[in-house]
């Protein structure tokens, strides 16, 4: 059994109890609490992570963590994100009628993908878009994502008159990104962020905080910020905008930092070999 996540892995557990069937647990992020919640969260842990015959954390920073909660065996299983259709080359056209329809023809476009959630960053994010209001032309940051905290995000938006565009849930983030002079993940946590991937993929520069796995997962290919930071952001996604050979420099290095990471075929080989490895233990 291949549990995902924290709490299919306790539920797993108590469903085998007793059995000889081994127990794969993936730890795909970190559960955040606070107060007796914490508590909860850390006897969760502990039971999924000492039930699993394996535990695969997608970062070295989770892997350390099933092993400070007793896993018997942690490794590292970095899960890869599908690289994109590489778009034509010649496709400006397509790049500019994108860009028109977002608002942003004569200025630099910037965008941000993930959930409106708290943890985000957008409250420095959005810190961080009112010192933008300074540039010549000014920036339109372009946020991709739905959550509870859309209401308040957009409120702030309009009582400060702050150049960011709310777009909702995209289908098409690939192509939105594809259009952006820099993406920005401003996240409080992040272990193998997807907006960092399909960036680099795309040779997009990216600004991240230095979070999570997010220091690993770049390397040198985006330029990394502390979180909660807004000056430094605003600062740094600043420089990025004002210097064209930096951000070229930048898109080819995230291009090949992307072709350093899995593939899903690597990803699919690594978990079929756990697998095997585990059925041979229990014949």
């Amino acid at each position: 059994v291949h549990a995902h996540g924290l709490r299919s892995g306790v539920l797993a557990a108590l469903a085998l109890r007793g059995r000889r069937t081994p127990l794969v647990v993936t730890w795909h992020t970190r559960a955040r609490a606070a107060g007796a919640r914490a508590q909860l969260v850390r006897l969760m842990e502990r039971q999924a992570a000492r039930a699993a015959a394996v535990v695969l954390g997608v970062t070295s920073e989770l892997v350390d963590r099933a092993r400070q909660r007793g896993a018997r065996d942690a490794r590292l299983a970095p899960v890869g994100v599908p690289a994109p259709r590489p778009a034509p080359e010649d496709d400006e056209p397509a790049r500019n009628k994108a860009r028109a329809e977002l608002g942003a023809v004569a200025r630099p476009l910037l965008v941000t993908v993930g959930r409106l959630e708290a943890g985000q960053g957008h409250g420095p994010l959005l810190d961080a878009a009112r010192a933008w209001r300074e540039l010549d032309p000014e920036p339109l940051l372009v946020v991709a994502g739905e959550g509870r905290e859309r209401p308040a995000i957009q409120r702030r938006i309009e009582t400060e008159g702050l150049p960011v565009l709310l777009v909702g849930h995209r289908d098409d983030v690939p192509d939105l990104l594809a259009t952006a002079d820099v993406a920005i993940l401003s996240s409080r946590w992040e272990a193998r962020s997807v907006l960092a991937q399909e960036a680099l993929h795309a040779g997009v520069p990216l600004v991240a905080t230095a979070v999570g796995g997010v220091p690993d997962l770049v390397g040198t290919a985006a330029e990394l910020v502390p979180y909660g930071d807004a000056a430094a952001l605003a600062a740094v996604v600043s420089r990025l905008l004002a210097d064209p050979v930096r951000r070229a420099e930048l898109s080819v290095a995230g291009r090949e930092q992307a072709a350093t990471w899995p593939t899903e075929d690597d990803t699919v080989a690594h978990v079929l070999s756990v697998y095997d490895e585990l059925s041979r233990r229990v014949r």
